[in-house]
């Protein structure tokens, strides 16, 4: 591979986090060493991680390798998106202010909340019985 054009960033959601190379190509995306349309079988999810490349325009003009764990579909599928966005921002800085005002620089913090202890859960509690 060659290292000079070849753009490395790490991205984070909920418990997911991706490693994702981008490198001038033809528009392949390779995830854990499977195809997209083989590792997210759901369209909606498909134009989720595709989106930091239909506003930058573009789409098809980089071959994008992520190694992805953690989490579940949604999760993987935001850190995969976030990792492109900051790998696309290292090709071209020029792309940072349209993906900042997309939103998609920011790292989303949600995460779920923990289960405290005498409780059910984080926020649900065991029945209250007065008698």
């Amino acid at each position: 591979m060659d290292k000079a054009n070849e753009y490395y960033a790490t991205g984070r959601r909920k418990n997911a986090i991706a490693r994702t190379w981008l490198k001038p190509g033809k528009g392949e995306i390779i995830v854990n060493n499977r195809t997209m349309d083989d590792y997210f079988p759901l369209e909606s999810s498909k134009l989720f991680l595709l989106q930091p490349f239909t506003i930058t325009n573009n789409v098809g003009s980089y071959d994008v390798k992520v190694m992805v764990k953690g989490g579940g579909i949604s999760g993987q599928v935001g850190a995969i998106r976030h990792g492109i966005t900051r790998a696309l921002i290292e090709a071209d800085p020029d792309l940072r202010s349209v993906l900042k005002k997309a939103g998609f620089v920011k790292r989303d913090p949600r995460v779920k909340e923990r289960k405290k202890y005498g409780q059910k859960g984080a926020r649900a509690r065991f029945q209250f019985s007065k008698r």
